[in-house]
């Protein structure tokens, strides 16, 4: 239990059901909105996925513009020309439809829409001084939480640096947690997001900002996307377990909202804006070796991480019970087909130097619960890189 001072907010409406999402216009017209931005990607439109929102919209009589430029590890280049589409209609709001990219795209813009300068200018926590248009999320895989959540990340394509921005502000007005969404998610993204939302939980519970309430959600969450997210990645079209991921990774949002990250965060965030790495797949196979390296400083909360995950503890001392929450989660990696080192996700050593002054840069090593210099950061890589899972 933390003994830093806290505060717990969560100013986000929250609606989850199957079809809920057919409602969206209604519930968007009771934010007042008149006229309102979708912000998504191409393989959501073609899948379909808009048409029922589409039709609510309709009903509503809410009028709508959609933007489908949203790529993965978005970038300062598609806030800004989603910016510039959104003042050519006049949009008052904009809605999120997708994964984390759409959402956090989504927040740029709305904070671009109201605010003068660059979307770099306001990196860091509590830059943005004008409150951003509304926003609504409504996400289409279970994975980044970013519908409850308070930052959006950006990548800056000359730097390849991916950096956050983090205020009050970007808290989404409305988040829409529709399973059937979900139904027709690829395995592999399946797999990405669920692992990314068992990340956010793991990191969060363990976080030296952690505080009673986060780490309430967070060890839920854990138990949760245990009881769920192979049975998601196998069966598919169970709506249930869809419906439990996508609750699991929006408790885990709420969490890590509070309490920030830790080592893991801090390094996929330079994979991704480095070697453009799926963020959910880069945390997946990093898991293992920060859990590593974390496990000194905090194993009687590794012990509850892998009692959450099924493992049964019992006669085992608390280090035995820590190291099954590592074990428990090389399993689910292995089960989903996930690699178990980032040579195979393309990650370069000559580049390594580079990954450890960006991933430095990040506030989630501040708050990551054992202390980390560069040279654990590199270790961790190397680790990584070979799939060597050895004491730190």
């Amino acid at each position: 239990m933390s003994l830093m001072p806290y505060t717990y907010f969560m100013p986000t409406r929250v609606e989850c059901g199957n079809g809920i999402s057919e409602k969206t216009g209604e519930m968007i017209k009771e934010l007042g909105v008149k006229n309102v931005l979708i912000v998504t990607d191409k393989g959501v439109r073609a899948a379909n996925l808009l048409e029922g929102i589409e039709k609510s919209l309709h009903a509503a009589n809410v009028n709508y513009e959609i933007y489908d430029e949203v790529e993965p590890n978005p970038s300062d280049e598609t806030i800004h020309k989603g910016t510039e589409y959104l003042k050519q209609y006049q949009n008052d709001a904009v809605l999120a439809v997708g994964g984390g990219s759409s959402i956090d795209t989504a927040k740029g813009i709305a904070v671009m829409a109201k605010n003068p300068g660059h979307i770099f200018d306001y990196e860091g926590v509590g830059k943005i001084a004008i409150p951003p248009l509304p926003i609504a999320a409504i996400p289409t895989t279970a994975g980044t939480g970013s519908e409850v959540t308070a930052s959006t990340v950006v990548t800056n394509k000359e730097t390849l640096f991916k950096l956050a921005v983090i205020s009050p502000y970007l808290y989404p007005k409305l988040a829409i947690l529709d399973p059937a969404l979900t139904l027709n998610l690829p395995q592999e993204i399946t797999a990405a997001t669920g692992m990314d939302a068992l990340t956010h939980a793991i990191e969060s519970y363990t976080s030296k900002a952690a505080n009673p309430v986060s780490q309430a959600l967070a060890i839920h969450a854990v138990k949760m996307i245990g009881e769920n997210l192979t049975k998601a990645y196998f069966v598919g079209t169970d709506i249930k377990s869809r419906e439990n991921m996508l609750v699991a990774s929006m408790i885990a949002g709420i969490a890590f909202a509070q309490s920030r990250l830790g080592n893991v965060h801090a390094i996929s965030h330079t994979f991704g804006g480095v070697f453009n790495i799926p963020h959910g797949i880069a945390n997946a196979v990093l898991l293992p070796f920060v859990m590593k390296f974390n496990l000194p400083a905090c194993p009687e909360k590794f012990k509850d991480i892998a009692s959450a995950l099924g493992k049964d503890v019992t006669g085992l001392s608390t280090i035995e019970a820590a190291e099954e929450a590592i074990n428990a989660v090389i399993e689910m990696n292995r089960t989903m087909k996930i690699p178990l080192n980032i040579k195979d996700l393309g990650v370069s050593k000559e580049l390594i130097p580079k990954l450890v002054e960006d991933s430095m840069r990040s506030g989630n090593v501040h708050v990551n619960p054992r202390l980390t210099r560069p040279a654990d950061i590199q270790l961790i890589i190397e680790r990584a890189y070979d799939g060597i899972l050895e004491e730190f």
